[in-house]
């Protein structure tokens, strides 16, 4: 689907979500986890790294809910993690922060957005369209990615959840995002890769709302999904 043939309609600005959506978390981190047990002599298979994903998953939601800070998620995915593969390691919480860090360095230097995002992006803000971001997550981690992968500057508005105090998928975070792009809720798509922190959330609010699966081979990308949700 090319830029030329999106047509928005009333819609005055676009939010998206970030991880899964603009940026590729799972590319990133499967690269950065299999680096990571290496380190360790592990075999780093299919399995351990679905593991990896399912208790990341469990152990932010954890933190997202307000259970437990941020840092301790980290702590008790790894010790879930090399617990599960019998590998041996320093559980005191400064060990745990000082294994965490290994991986995060490769994290880092494996991120990227989808292919698609650096066409996406500039030609709407060329056709007039108002852009934001809405995530959760820390705001150090969630900048630092839009910086790493040139999508910094992009945005008219940036909401991350640490900063504006309401994560996905309350409505006033969504909310918070249209005041910042200047806009009404009803003139606004969401697009994202959750259906309940995103399209749920984003719906709730008010805005249109699309879904975009980014894992399954040769289905619809960034344009094909804006333009599906608009007809």
């Amino acid at each position: 689907m090319s830029a030329e043939t999106v047509s928005l309609g009333t819609v005055e600005a676009v939010g998206f979500d970030l991880d899964g959506t603009l940026f590729d978390h799972r590319g990133s981190a499967t690269d950065a986890v299999r680096l990571f047990l290496r380190g360790f002599g592990a075999e780093p298979t299919d399995k351990a790294v679905d593991l990896w994903f399912a208790v990341e998953e469990a152990e932010f939601e954890h933190w997202r809910a307000g259970r437990i800070p941020f840092q301790e998620q980290r702590r008790r995915r790894l010790r879930s993690v090399l617990a599960a593969l019998d590998i041996d390691f320093d559980d005191e919480p400064s060990g745990l922060d000082l294994l965490f860090d290994r991986y995060l360095a490769e994290y880092q230097r494996a991120w990227r957005p989808y292919p698609d995002v650096l066409e996406v992006l500039p030609s709407l803000r060329d056709r007039g369209f108002r852009l934001g971001l809405l995530t959760n997550g820390s705001e150090e981690q969630q900048l630092g990615k839009l910086s790493a992968t040139g999508l910094a500057g992009l945005f008219d508005a940036v909401c991350i959840s640490e900063a504006i105090g309401v994560q996905k998928p309350a409505p006033q975070a969504f909310e918070a995002l249209a005041r910042l792009l200047k806009v009404e809720s009803s003139r606004c798509l969401f697009v994202g890769d959750n259906p309940d922190q995103d399209v749920a959330g984003a719906t709730a609010a008010g805005m249109r709302a699309a879904l975009i699966d980014r894992h399954s081979k040769g289905g619809p990308g960034l344009w094909a999904t804006i333009e599906a949700a608009l007809v």
